[in-house]
């Protein structure tokens, strides 16, 4: 790990202990929970007047390797209010790796640069309605279309669970073309994009949810379009893997923060005349979130040293996110128990990131689908070593 990297972390753990976990507190929140843009921008301006807005993005442009994104991504998961806080949050994060390596000069002074600045929040338009068999972990089942119309791409479809659409300002749209997926960059709000529904969920650490949209005849410059026609499936698959990986690395800083909670009610409540924590049964699950946290933490860094030589690590990421979701839902369930009634009461984070890990083994793939993906290269290997 680089010095620039500590440093960096650092500042960002000092400031999400110091500053963001009061606000954990704050009433300023939708009808489901989720912090309101007014509570993310105060949060926000603090950040960058301590200089630990958007950390992982360096002042001349560049990005933190992976492995360096690791260790900062982690801290600013102390608090699930803390990726919003310092802008390292999803799907902003993953939006901003794609049109940092990707996108043109033009489209990144237009679209990137206030995402940067954290003045505008994203959102990425590819998942459709399932019982419509819209796209979904399978995005080749895709029904959302766009058709070119003069110098314009005219879209026309239904989105489903698209995090932070309410309240966004920059749009990635993804739809088919008679040439292949096709990746479009929108502004919002637009008349044309309608947010039909925002569901309550499991979850409510993201503004705006994830909603129900319906797309009608949105009309894109040509000019907006990410590469080619044709190449929505490559650039998505340069976005998934990191952005796969930065959910590992936030959670896990949320999973350290719960088994910290856990561990100060361990070492403090005394029951059958003794402290929790020497009771075997309890201690033993504290030692295995240990355990557990460790593992994690390499996996991820594992990852992310692949994702750094270049490699899509499209394998790597998918064993990552199983093994590191899986074990995170271990951490925040036993962190729960440790901690008997109080864990599930709102008196303290650890029921929101039971909450918010359990949904994190559904989104950007779940288990199974990464599993099959990984079974199936398995099959791959075994008859490239077998030939008949």
């Amino acid at each position: 790990m680089t010095d620039r990297a500590r440093e960096i972390a650092a500042r960002v753990e000092t400031f999400v202990r110091d500053v963001v976990i009061p606000y954990e507190s704050d009433t300023r929140r939708d009808h489901h929970g989720a912090p309101l843009d007014e509570m993310v921008q105060e949060m926000r301006a603090k950040a960058r007047a301590a200089g630990v807005l958007t950390p992982h993005i360096l002042p001349d442009g560049s990005h933190l390797t992976q492995l360096e994104t690791a260790i900062v991504l982690q801290k600013s998961g102390l608090s699930p209010l803390g990726p919003l806080a310092v802008n390292t949050m999803a799907p902003d994060e993953g939006n901003m790796y794609l049109l940092g390596h990707e996108g043109s000069p033009e489209l990144k002074e237009r679209f990137l640069k206030p995402m940067i600045a954290g003045e505008a929040r994203s959102a990425f338009f590819m998942t459709e309605p399932a019982l419509e068999g819209g796209a979904g972990s399978d995005p080749s089942m895709m029904q959302t279309t766009c058709k070119l119309d003069g110098n314009h791409w005219v879209i026309n479809g239904r989105k489903a669970f698209i995090t932070g659409a309410e309240g966004a300002k920059v749009g990635i749209v993804m739809a088919k073309a008679d040439e292949g997926a096709c990746m479009f960059l929108v502004d919002l709000p637009d008349p044309a994009i309608r947010i039909e529904h925002v569901p309550n969920t499991i979850d409510n650490s993201m503004p705006g949810g994830h909603a129900t949209v319906l797309i009608d005849n949105l009309r894109v410059p040509a000019d907006q379009m990410l590469g080619q026609a044709g190449e929505g499936f490559k650039y998505a698959q340069i976005r998934l893997s990191p952005a796969r990986l930065s959910h590992c690395m936030r959670w896990h800083g949320s999973c350290q923060r719960a088994h910290e909670i856990a561990t100060d009610y361990a070492n403090r409540r005394m029951a059958f005349g003794k402290l929790l924590i020497e009771h075997e049964g309890v201690g033993f699950m504290l030692a295995e979130n240990m355990i557990d946290l460790k593992q994690a933490e390499l996996m991820i860094d594992w990852c992310a040293s692949v994702l750094d030589t270049g490699s899509l690590g499209t394998v790597e990421s998918s064993m990552t996110k199983v093994a590191v979701s899986e074990a995170l839902m271990r951490i925040a369930d036993r962190c729960v128990q440790v901690m008997g009634g109080l864990g599930v009461t709102d008196q303290t984070i650890v029921e929101q990131v039971f909450r918010e890990i359990r949904a994190f083994r559904i989104y950007d793939g779940p288990t199974e689908v990464h599993k099959w993906s990984l079974a199936k290269k398995i099959k791959r290997d075994w008859k490239a070593a077998n030939p008949s």
